[in-house]
């Protein structure tokens, strides 16, 4: 059957034109980028895969090369019926992928611990050591649907889909959720970590150069999921500085109620800056307990450790059988709180 050739032309124009693109890998983030720990996470990919290369390369080749020598045409290659086993090709076979697993196990099960996200830091980059002195930068994270909000507790403020630290600053990142898990991921700065509601989770990181980062929700989340991405800001202290009295300046408070109106699912939320941030807000948040005479989950487990509705029974306080309730919230709340006073 004859084959056309009128394609070839605009086929192999298009792949020389990936394969163009391909060039601008040397670029890419994850290999480059901004942060210690997402530096150390990108030698980690470079150096498992030279390992794996190890194996795969000289397999491509051999594959290729016995193909072309024991060719059908090829009648001086060496023909031996009765051949069926090599010990020396037996040990290469085994020995030489067993020692790449062990070497591979070996790394990824140094790194796993080295590089876990709720182990503080130890440097600040592969030249830079950590002063013992300098406190991390705590931020609580809120994920939103679809919407990040940022918490600052030393500085006091509060942030929308905008974010910021100095640089060679170690970051304390704690993270919750609303509604739906999200996963929060600036590439530049560490991995993606994970944020649930009802539940906290933890990342710490450190940007070391200036500029302003990609972040993302690397989860899908539903329809606002292509929106929910904000601005990293890597900053000189003075710069950050500035920054915080920025969002000073706004004279804005998140409260009880404007965080209410806040967490309404929204799509594309523009950048929103809070002065003052209502005290104990996010535990409150993590704790899924915001709403007015909600009770929240940890006063909950804490009864059911006691022994749940007999434990109240037995403290005196006869409830309904939902000891949860809105309505009996604040006498379930004041009879816990004098318990942990009694213990102390």
């Amino acid at each position: 059957m004859p084959t056309s050739t009128e394609t070839r032309g605009p086929a192999w124009l298009a792949a020389a034109a990936l394969l163009a693109t391909l060039t601008g890998c040397s670029k890419a983030v994850v290999l480059n980028p901004a942060g210690d720990v997402a530096a150390q996470q990108g030698d980690l990919v470079v150096t498992a895969t030279l390992l794996m290369l190890v194996i795969i390369v000289p397999v491509i080749l051999l594959t290729l090369l016995f193909a072309w020598k024991y060719r059908q045409s090829n009648n001086e290659a060496e023909y031996d019926p009765e051949w069926h086993h090599s010990t020396a090709l037996e040990l290469v076979i085994w020995s030489v992928p067993l020692i790449i697993i062990i070497a591979l196990g070996t790394l990824t099960w140094i790194t796993t611990h080295k590089l876990d996200p709720y182990r503080p830091l130890d440097r600040i980059s592969e030249t830079k050591p950590l002063d013992p002195n300098v406190k991390p930068l705590e931020v609580q994270v809120v994920a939103m649907d679809w919407k990040w909000m940022f918490i600052y507790p030393e500085q006091g403020i509060a942030t929308v889909n905008e974010l910021a630290a100095p640089v060679d600053r170690p970051i304390l990142f704690k993270l919750t959720a609303t509604n739906t898990m999200s996963a929060f991921y600036v590439p530049d700065l560490a991995g993606m970590i994970y944020a649930m509601p009802g539940m906290q989770t933890q990342l710490n990181a450190v940007i070391n150069r200036e500029g302003v980062f990609r972040g993302l929700n690397s989860h899908y989340s539903g329809a606002g999921f292509s929106g929910m991405t904000f601005k990293f800001h890597g900053l000189s202290n003075e710069g950050f500085d500035a920054w915080v009295q920025k969002a000073k300046d706004e004279n804005t408070a998140l409260d009880r109620d404007s965080y209410l109106n806040l967490v309404k699912p929204s799509e594309r939320h523009p950048v929103t800056r809070f002065s003052s941030v209502q005290e104990g807000l996010y535990d409150r948040v993590l704790n899924m307990c915001v709403e007015e005479g909600k009770m929240c989950m940890h006063h909950m487990m804490a009864i059911d450790a006691a022994g749940g509705a007999a434990y109240m029974k037995a403290a005196g306080l006869n409830l309904p059988d939902d000891v949860c309730s809105v309505e009996n919230a604040d006498q379930v709340v004041a009879l816990m709180d004098q318990r942990a006073l009694a213990q102390q």
